[in-house]
């Protein structure tokens, strides 16, 4: 097991210093999903939603999430993102599955970035439904895939949850 990184030899919090990291190329795939009522996800379907198109304001909400990862988890490095992709899949007629790609050419990964992108856009998803559907339930946010820097490359295997 690797040590953990964000804590020096005494025990207190820190920033990683990167600044003798080559940058590499990175990417990250992060995934999770929305559950709720059939007409709810029909509703986002058809895109008849009192608040508007839900999928394109959650779209825009996952970038921006992963824009501001820095701004929200305290130890993270601030980032000029290559690439923020948002994608949206109806696995079947409950539930919603949202998929983040974060791209950059940097010193450190992405994958709180990818993670943050998931998580603003499923929430931005809950918010804008929740008239309709209080019961929805945000699951399953986890890293899908990295690539880049020195710790190679990590793919989640299909069959884990």
């Amino acid at each position: 097991m690797n040590k953990l990184t964000h804590f020096d030899e005494t025990g207190a919090a820190r920033m990683v210093d990167v600044s003798h990291k080559e940058p590499t190329q990175r990417l990250a795939r992060a995934g999770g999903e929305v559950s709720m009522r059939p007409e709810t996800l029909q509703m986002i379907r058809q895109q008849t939603a009192a608040k508007g198109d839900v999928l394109q304001v959650a779209r825009l909400a996952g970038v921006m999430g992963a824009k501001k990862t820095a701004d929200l988890i305290p130890l993270c490095h601030p980032l000029g993102l290559d690439s923020v992709e948002i994608t949206f899949d109806f696995a079947d007629n409950r539930t919603l599955q949202i998929e983040a790609r974060v791209g950059v050419f940097a010193r450190t990964g992405v994958e709180m970035e990818a993670l943050a992108a998931v998580s603003v856009a499923a929430l931005t998803i809950y918010d804008m439904c929740k008239a309709v559907d209080r019961e929805m339930t945000i699951s399953s946010i986890k890293l899908l895939e990295k690539s880049g820097g020195r710790s190679g490359h990590f793919l989640r295997d299909s069959q884990q949850t």
